[in-house]
């Protein structure tokens, strides 16, 4: 939001007001002249919260058409509760210029709530959202003239030359960046690399593999317990959430990053552990497939077998390379991978050469590029 911001005269930010400091990898606005607009925050989960919810939702579709009549660019931030109502709200301003920065999983064929799918319909619907532009994760077949493949971005051009070929030996490296929460899997990531270190080489010696967890969350203490009682602790290290800095220089000396998550929209840890070198090994879920060219550039996990290639990858080749099965099947071809270290240059190097292009100069140029043409 900081690089959307610096280039409008007037900025106003119609939201929910939260008083806490930042966490994580949350930023403070840099820009300080904006006109904020505090309305009530709605949730869904329960019925009391929904009843509650209800009842806030005339004040706050007030408050958005206003806004909205007075701007000269209405600019909505999806999916979420608060971009139900200002997709709908935005109906009535069909000459207005807009953007609409669809955050989450843009896939057709994903199952999701049914917000998320009506927030979907609303933005690709050309009669009932004209002059805007929605900007998505991923190409997606069949989409309507106003939905575009977008990306994002977290390091600048000067980081790649510090970039350094990586050389593929034992003990191999794993990360895992994120939230450690149920949607990502991380105690089935523990379990993968659990099977891995039982390898043996033709040498008969153990294949070191090791994991280390770049984050915190709410699963922690229970994937501390199982490793534990699995006598893990010389292979899965938590790092918990470390500075920018310490999670580049991860990157550097890392060999994999990994995501089995159920759900994601660009999934950063695998972008930037791309950008590195680093071969990702993540789920088919939202635009991973197209990140990793359908497997040419990494691993793609699967739990459902005899799964068909819905599309050719971006080198007009049929093989998706899905990882079939269970996860059984998934650590069979990791293992094949890990026996064959020029396989794993070149899908390090083809993971490189992609996510470089996505660096914050392009970002902030394409954000400038759709600001100007409207």
């Amino acid at each position: 939001m900081n690089i959307w911001l610096k280039y409008p005269q007037y900025v106003t930010i119609v939201a929910p007001e939260i008083n806490t400091s930042p966490v994580d990898n949350e930023n403070p606005y840099k820009r300080r002249d904006y006109a904020f607009k505090n309305i009530p925050a709605i949730s869904f989960i329960s019925f009391k919260d929904a009843m509650l919810s209800l009842v806030k939702i005339p004040e706050i579709m007030v408050m958005l058409f206003k806004t909205m009549k007075e701007s000269d660019h209405i600019h909505l931030r999806c999916p979420g509760n608060i971009g139900v109502l200002g997709c709908i709200c935005q109906i009535f301003f069909p000459t207005k210029p807009k953007t609409v920065k669809y955050a989450g999983n843009w896939d057709p064929q994903a199952i999701q709530p049914l917000t998320y799918k009506l927030q979907k319909w609303i933005l690709s619907n050309t009669f009932l959202t004209q002059n805007t532009q929605i900007l998505v994760y991923g190409e997606w077949p069949g989409q309507s003239e106003n939905v575009k493949p977008f990306f994002t971005a977290s390091f600048s051009e000067t980081e790649i030359e510090r970039v350094k070929k990586k050389e593929f030996a034992a003990p191999f490296i794993f990360l895992f960046v994120g939230n450690l929460v149920e949607g990502k899997r991380p105690l089935e990531t523990i379990q993968l690399i659990e099977e891995l270190k039982n390898i043996r080489r033709s040498t008969d010696q153990k294949l070191p593999a090791r994991l280390e967890f770049y984050g915190d969350g709410p699963a922690k203490q229970k994937l501390e317990e199982y490793v534990t009682k699995n006598k893990l602790e010389r292979i899965v290290i938590f790092k918990g959430n470390r500075p920018l800095e310490e999670l580049k220089a991860a990157y550097q000396k890392a060999h994999f990053v990994i995501l089995p998550s159920r759900s994601e929209g660009w999934p950063k840890a695998i972008a930037e552990g791309m950008f590195f070198g680093c071969i990702p090994i993540a789920t088919p879920v939202s635009c991973v497939p197209w990140m990793l060219n359908y497997g040419s550039r990494g691993i793609l996990l699967d739990e459902h077998k005899n799964q068909e290639p819905r599309t050719k990858n971006q080198d007009g080749e049929k093989e998706w390379s899905v990882v079939s099965g269970q996860w059984s099947e998934n650590i069979k071809k990791i293992k094949e991978l890990l026996a064959d270290p020029e396989r794993m240059k070149r899908m390090s190097e083809a993971a490189k050469k992609w996510s470089q292009q996505y660096t914050l100069e392009r970002f902030e140029e394409a954000i400038k590029g759709i600001l100007y043409k409207n």
